[in-house]
């Protein structure tokens, strides 16, 4: 793994404690926040917030699209993290497809890309897991798919249903079927053949999510779903269990989560940019009526940095409160009581952002330095971290 910092004391800066900033000093030790007198470095000019908990980033998917050819998924992999920790965030789920559509959207290549993230661990910048998109249509993967959450990196999934826009295009703009064909290496006869076969299976997906849903529970896996329509569609997930509503498409199935206690989480993209699914209720709309829990990061890795100033300055919800949506909030949604807040015993997940240029300078993710740039790059060299000066290059690469 990457060099842990030292035992350090940062001091000077205002840290986000107790839910409001305070003039105050925050030490880490072996990976954890602690107390007591420690080598200190000064962070005047500073903000010290908790690390960012992004529940759904699609950072690797943007790579895999952009690269070279020649490229490999490993390559995305590594600068998607280095992205990532430029953005403050310490722990993220990396949106993974489990669907009929195949190639990078494949059962197949959520496990190869499981196999990677295991094969990371001795070098990893953050905690990436998956959050797996599983299409509800996909019945014959089902023993698959509960195979593959036991692994505790896969262990959120977030049921989606797009069989039905796909038989529409089929009706209304095969051209566009034709070329998601040879993009996964099928004829499209053959893709058209899955996506009818797939559609077929209607009758079995109340079923079979009954089964996941009952196997996800007993493991401890969490789950929810994307793109309610309808209040009664948000109920009849609830019912099953999959409490977490993400990105709903109407404010009846936010209102449905909210009364039943379920978690709304919704697209820091789509606040500051047109929004990605036309389908999805506004984020915006959300925010305004009270319905939404936590922001995730969703198509633009520096959407939630960019949302929370975005809301600082132009909405009434004060500093403290608006972090907690990035922070505190999915961390407790995603069951993670050691992070999202800065108090002794907790992750040593740290972002330091400069005050004057409200850029983030470094990010610290279980006590390694994953990320610095800037003058902050400049205190960390200065303050001689004996033996430990390999951290800094390494975070900065």
């Amino acid at each position: 793994m990457p060099y842990r910092l030292p035992p350090l004391r940062f001091t000077g800066a205002e840290v986000l404690r107790d839910g409001e900033l305070q003039d105050r000093s925050v030490a880490i030790a072996n990976g954890l926040i602690t107390r007591g007198p420690l080598a200190e470095i000064d962070f005047s000019g500073y903000y010290i917030l908790p690390g960012i908990v992004d529940m759904q980033s699609h950072a690797l998917q943007n790579h895999l699209t952009a690269q070279p050819k020649g490229a490999t998924v490993g390559q995305a992999l590594r600068a998607a993290e280095q992205e990532i920790a430029a953005t403050g965030a310490t722990t993220a789920w990396l949106t993974q497809h489990w669907s009929w559509e195949g190639g990078a959207r494949s059962p197949e290549f959520a496990e190869s890309l499981l196999a990677r993230l295991d094969r990371m661990d001795s070098g990893r910048l953050l905690d990436l897991r998956m959050q797996l998109r599983a299409e509800t249509h996909l019945i014959d993967e089902a023993p698959r798919l509960m195979a593959l959450t036991r692994h505790p990196k896969a262990n959120y999934v977030v049921f989606s249903n797009r069989i039905e826009d796909a038989i529409e295009r089929l009706r209304a703009t095969p051209q566009l079927l034709n070329a998601e064909a040879r993009a996964v290496g099928r004829t499209p006869d053959e893709h058209r053949a899955v996506i009818r076969q797939t559609f077929e299976r209607a009758r079995d997906v109340p079923r079979t999510l009954c089964q996941l849903a009952e196997d996800f529970d007993r493991h401890g896996v969490l789950y929810g779903s994307y793109l309610d329509a309808s209040g009664e569609v948000r109920e009849h997930y609830a019912m099953i269990g999959a409490k977490i509503c993400e990105s709903p498409a109407s404010r009846r199935a936010a209102g449905a989560a909210r009364a039943m206690s379920d978690p709304v989480v919704a697209s820091a993209s789509d606040l500051l940019l047109r929004p990605s699914d036309a389908r999805a209720m506004s984020t915006a709309q959300l925010l305004s009526h009270d319905l939404c829990d936590a922001l995730v990061s969703g198509g633009y890795s520096h959407a939630l940095i960019h949302a929370f100033w975005h809301l600082v300055d132009w909405s009434d919800m004060n500093f403290a409160k608006a972090w907690a949506l990035i922070s505190a909030k999915p961390a407790e949604i995603m069951r993670m009581p050691d992070r999202g807040n800065i108090a002794p015993g907790r992750r040593a997940d740290l972002v330091f952002i400069n005050k004057e240029s409200r850029r983030i300078e470094a990010t610290i993710s279980d006590g390694c330095l994953s990320f610095v740039a800037g003058d902050a790059a400049y205190r960390f060299i200065s303050a001689n971290l004996t033996n430990h000066s390999a951290a800094i290059p390494y975070a900065a690469q």
